[in-house]
């Protein structure tokens, strides 16, 4: 078995993708003292200051420190601008299902489109062998019936585990990768960087979208999503008797509550229903109330959107979720069922949310994940994993 980390003696090149950040500086690190021919590659995905918060400019603090980074590494240090690819396969598609009222995730697609497609064909124009990142999590590549199979597994850091983000990724886009710290933990990487004196060292991570920044999502939405005005309407936790379906069934508790404005009272407006997402507390405006509200569900056609009273409002909470068949993906396609059957899992709907016991149960239409306990703001557009002793065997798109 060939684990990632072991000492190898052949000189094989990684192009590393340095993003400026402490986490890629020391993979960097990592891989030239293990031996590796190593080149650093910075990406620039966005270059449009739209919705930014006033105070952050990531593409050019982060720029200066991936070049002093590679300059004390002593590497080749390549820039590649990948901001059209980035706006075509991740801007676009966020801004598309939000406005069909669903919430994406664009740090996925990102890996999946950019890190591990776009960016790595550019380091293997660069003679790469390898491309690597400064993820938390951990490659291993075992035989399987005279095949090498790449195994996704967790970090070591559990805090910091970063396997949830690469849930889409291909046996062929693992076959290339490397994740240099996902076997050491986050104070030992800062560690690492004061010891070797990187400029990355005591560097802030990054915060909101992937290769963005962080945003004002409203603002930034609105350059393609126009804001119109609409209803807040409340709903009871005495009502949710009459939403929540009585039936087990799994086509019935897997689907998004049904809401109309003659079950609540109105209590607010908002400026586009788009905008929002279950789960969500900040941005509603609305005083007066013991509780603070939370969205429970939204209506882009009528422009309305539900809110309930309360962090644990029955109405927030679901047992199980629908994958369509079309958006079922196995990073393991050896452990995709051949034919209807139920199997057990750890599962995760959110990062860093703990990792939940669920039962998935494979349909011709699809599959059910039911979990053992009922689950705080399932949302449409984000995305499943599911885990099997801390290996990612395969995720897909909520409906």
């Amino acid at each position: 078995m060939k684990k990632q980390g072991d000492f190898i003696l052949k000189k094989e090149k990684v192009v590393i993708g340095l993003s400026g950040g402490v986490d890629s500086s020391v993979a960097a690190h990592l891989l030239i003292e293990q031996g590796y021919e190593v080149e650093a590659l910075f990406m620039q995905n966005w270059n449009d200051t739209v919705g930014l918060k006033s105070e952050e400019c990531p593409f050019e603090e982060d720029v200066l420190f991936a070049q002093m980074v590679a300059k004390k590494l002593n590497i080749p240090f390549h820039f590649v601008d990948l901001s059209t690819e980035y706006r075509a396969q991740v801007i676009d598609y966020m801004f598309a299902e939000y406005e069909k009222g669903k919430t994406p995730n664009p740090d996925v697609l990102c890996n999946r489109e950019i890190k591990f497609d776009v960016f790595l064909k550019k380091a293997l124009e660069l003679g790469a062998d390898y491309v690597a990142t400064g993820h938390y999590c951990q490659k291993e590549t075992i035989s399987k019936d005279g095949k090498e199979v790449h195994r996704l597994i967790a970090g070591e850091d559990n805090n910091k585990d970063q396997s949830y983000f690469l849930c889409q990724l291909s046996q062929e886009q693992l076959s290339k990768a490397m994740f240099p710290i996902g076997h050491i933990e986050k104070p030992e990487v800062r560690e690492i960087a004061r010891r070797e004196k990187l400029a990355s060292a005591e560097k802030k991570d990054s915060q909101g979208i992937c290769f963005v920044g962080k945003v004002d999502l409203p603002v930034f939405l609105q350059q393609k999503l126009q804001a119109k005005k609409g209803q807040i309407i409340e709903i009871s936790a005495e009502k949710a008797k009459e939403i929540i379906p009585q039936s087990e069934a799994l086509e019935d508790i897997s689907k998004p509550y049904q809401f109309s404005p003659d079950m609540g009272e109105v209590v607010g407006t908002h400026n586009g229903a788009h905008f929002f997402t279950v789960g969500q507390r900040k941005g509603l405006n609305v005083g007066g109330k013991a509780e603070p509200l939370f969205v429970i569900g939204t209506d882009v056609e009528k422009n309305i959107v539900y809110v309930g009273m309360g962090h644990g409002h029955p109405l927030l909470m679901r047992k199980a979720l629908f994958i369509p068949q079309e958006e079922i993906h196995f990073i393991r396609e050896d452990l995709r069922p051949i034919e209807n059957c139920e199997r057990r899992y750890d599962i995760r709907i959110r990062y860093r949310q703990p990792l939940q016991g669920g039962t998935i149960h494979f349909k011709e239409e699809g599959l059910y994940i039911h979990f053992d306990e009922a689950q705080r703001a399932i949302v449409a557009g984000q995305f499943a994993a599911w885990y099997d002793q801390g290996e990612l065997i395969g995720s897909g798109v909520i409906d």
